[in-house]
């Protein structure tokens, strides 16, 4: 029912309607004054906003999405999941070949890296330093600084490791998986490792159950725990100063790209259920169900509040310590494809749309899910949207389109 073709009425109908005033509102939010035929085409280079600029941005009228402050081409490939951009220290780095970085204020290119990492490589900042696989296949990982794109640091977990990978860092260690290679040089078995961030040496090393594999991991660090899920559908919690393996979870659905840690609790989306699991023991403490024949997306955890959509393009405000729904907008199947991604600026929450033509960065109400507007580059470009936020402005990536947009 989320699909394009579900909809009764198209985008080319809405439009032959816009004669008789109704195009815009069967459009939906973001659609005023751009069509699909009148596309914003990238840019061979940045358009430039003001360098450094102010924070006070005019509210545009209701339902319509404010113009970009500056657009830039990027070398995007398309292939680094969830970690394809972040907004670090007023930069906003995009992953790619070259990997770029942007002064958020005004777009201008403050540095750019090519040959620096492997394809798909994700964004992966702890303590200051962005974690990359190294681009030689080596069996290196090397740490950039952020600020200049310069290396600063570099380790390796052993020569009997194939293909060593960040997955996630903290202040201490960053966390790599890798994997085992046997005499004919398969890899069979895998293992994940924590490299002291101080003096590049390993830590610990723990070789992974039989049947997991070294792709499709999703990582995060918190309260001394190192928690991820797989295709493997399972979701498991290791001491970050051991590796001791403290529980593992197997879930009924492959949960591999977001999932939230809030205050004791791993929070993850489980089919038509949302479950919540004790960080310390793996107990399970609520579930939350849908009500209806669809599945939710991953949770974000946003000021105390989760937010999470669903496939039919339900969006939802929870309360992350109970489960208890806090609320529940079902009024965007004909508004707005469903949000993956998630940030929030002020009062309102902006979510990140996937593969559809018809969607982009929505801005909902935090306080009741309401649409304020929707804004979409009109390329019609299926690839996923990407967003993040820093002071009062948001980073917005679409293939290898890059723009800010104001917080408002």
């Amino acid at each position: 029912m989320g699909g394009h073709q579900a909809r009764s009425v198209s985008r080319r109908q809405a439009l032959r309607l816009t004669g008789t005033g109704l195009g815009v509102a069967l459009l939906g939010a973001g659609a005023w004054g751009c069509s699909p035929d009148d596309p914003e085409a990238p840019a061979a280079g940045p358009t430039p906003g003001r360098e450094g600029g102010d924070d006070s941005f005019a509210t545009p009228p209701p339902g319509t999405a404010p113009k970009p402050l500056w657009k830039a081409a990027t070398g995007n490939d398309s292939l680094s999941s969830a970690h394809a951009l972040a907004v670090t220290g007023g930069l906003v780095l995009v992953a790619g070949d070259p990997l770029v970085a942007h002064d958020l204020a005004s777009g201008r290119e403050k540095w750019s890296r090519k040959g620096v990492t492997t394809p798909g490589a994700g964004l992966l900042i702890g303590g200051g330093t962005l974690y990359l696989a190294s681009a030689q296949y080596d069996g290196d990982v090397v740490g950039l600084d952020p600020r200049t794109g310069k290396e600063t640091w570099r380790s390796r977990i052993g020569k009997e490791y194939d293909q060593p990978r960040p997955i996630a860092a903290d202040d201490r260690h960053v966390y790599v998986l890798a994997g085992i290679l046997e005499k004919d040089f398969s890899t069979p078995s895998n293992v994940i490792a924590a490299i002291d961030t101080a003096s590049g040496k390993v830590v610990w090393r723990e070789r992974r159950d039989a049947g997991t594999e070294k792709y499709g991991i999703t990582a995060r660090v918190a309260d001394g725990r190192l928690v991820y899920t797989d295709y493997r559908k399972n979701v498991t919690v290791r001491d970050t100063a051991t590796g001791r393996q403290v529980w593992t979870k197997k879930l009924k659905n492959s949960n591999w790209e977001q999932f939230a840690v809030h205050k004791g609790l791993v929070i993850v989306a489980e089919g038509r259920r949302l479950r919540a699991f004790a960080l310390a023991d793996g107990t399970e403490r609520w579930t939350l169900d849908s009500g209806d024949f669809t599945f939710f997306n991953g949770p974000h955890v946003l000021d105390g509040v989760l937010y999470v959509s669903d496939r039919l393009r339900g969006m939802w405000a929870v309360e992350p310590e109970s489960g208890k729904t806090v609320w529940r907008n079902q009024d965007l199947l004909e508004k707005a494809a469903y949000s993956w991604q998630f940030t929030k600026v002020g009062d309102t929450v902006y979510g990140a749309s996937q593969l559809d033509d018809d969607g982009g960065v929505h801005a909902f109400d935090a306080a009741t899910g309401k649409l304020r507007w929707t804004y979409n580059d009109k390329t019609g470009d299926v690839q996923r949207w990407y967003v993040a936020s820093e002071g009062k402005r948001l980073a917005v990536l679409h293939a290898e389109r890059l723009c800010a947009l104001p917080a408002v």
